[in-house]
């Protein structure tokens, strides 16, 4: 948009807004502030709606997020300017242009604006006019997916692999976690088993009848018959 911008804060990553009265809420892709008090709301849009509904969407979106910065009985003066961008991956309006900006003019004179602060973006991926900065171009392309030498370009692919990696460790992790929870149990199993088997050969060197070993140990009696010949026990049954 060839802005200049001091710093950038990050208010929030899929921010929920929900009207105060039953109406639909939404989640917003991406919400962040400039130094200039301006709101960006950066959306990825994966397919294109049937019929108007993407650009009726920017008017809603629009809305709820005038709704949550002007605090009740503030001045409108005070609403901050808001800009909400659409990346997509398709054309929305057939002119093969990179990005395609709307703000509010007079009909009967496009020079007259309202000046109500709201712009609304759409960027596309497809497109092929000389309309934007080669970074901007690069970076459609990268959305389309096509990976180049640019700089920016670069350190996104840079972020998204070490995200990659910190997804692999985590599931690695997590599997390694269940695995040793797994072995624990098996072997509070196995211990539990192993006092079982020195209480049935103790009891079985007492010549304590099979009944009552089965009754203390809660094992069968071919298992009991197993464990006294494995320790060369006669049974008198």
């Amino acid at each position: 948009m060839q802005i200049p911008i001091r710093d950038i804060k990050y208010i929030d990553e899929e921010k929920t807004m929900k009207a105060r009265y039953e109406s639909k809420g939404v989640r917003l892709d991406v919400y962040v502030e400039d130094d200039k008090n301006t709101v960006y709301d950066i959306e990825m849009q994966v397919r294109q709606p049937e019929g108007n509904g993407l650009f009726k969407r920017t008017r809603y979106y629009q809305s709820m997020i005038d709704a949550d910065l002007l605090a009740m009985g503030a001045d409108y003066d005070t609403l901050n300017p808001c800009i909400i961008i659409f990346i997509c991956p398709f054309d929305a309006f057939g002119q093969d242009r990179h990005i395609y900006t709307f703000n509010n003019y007079c009909e009967q004179d496009k020079t007259l604006s309202l000046g109500d602060g709201a712009t609304k973006i759409f960027l596309n991926t497809k497109g092929t006019a000389d309309d934007v900065p080669e970074d901007v171009r690069f970076f459609l392309d990268y959305v389309d997916g096509k990976i180049s030498d640019d700089a920016f370009v670069q350190e996104i692919e840079q972020e998204i692999r070490d995200v990659k990696k910190i997804e692999s460790e985590r599931v690695s992790y997590m599997t390694l976690a269940m695995k040793m929870m797994e072995e624990r149990k098996e072997g509070i199993k196995e211990g539990i088993e192993k006092g079982v088997t020195r209480t049935a050969v103790g009891m079985l060197k007492l010549k304590i009848s099979l009944d009552v070993i089965q009754a203390a140990t809660e094992l069968s009696r071919d298992a009991i018959r197993k464990i006294a010949m494995e320790n060369g026990i006669t049974i008198e049954e």
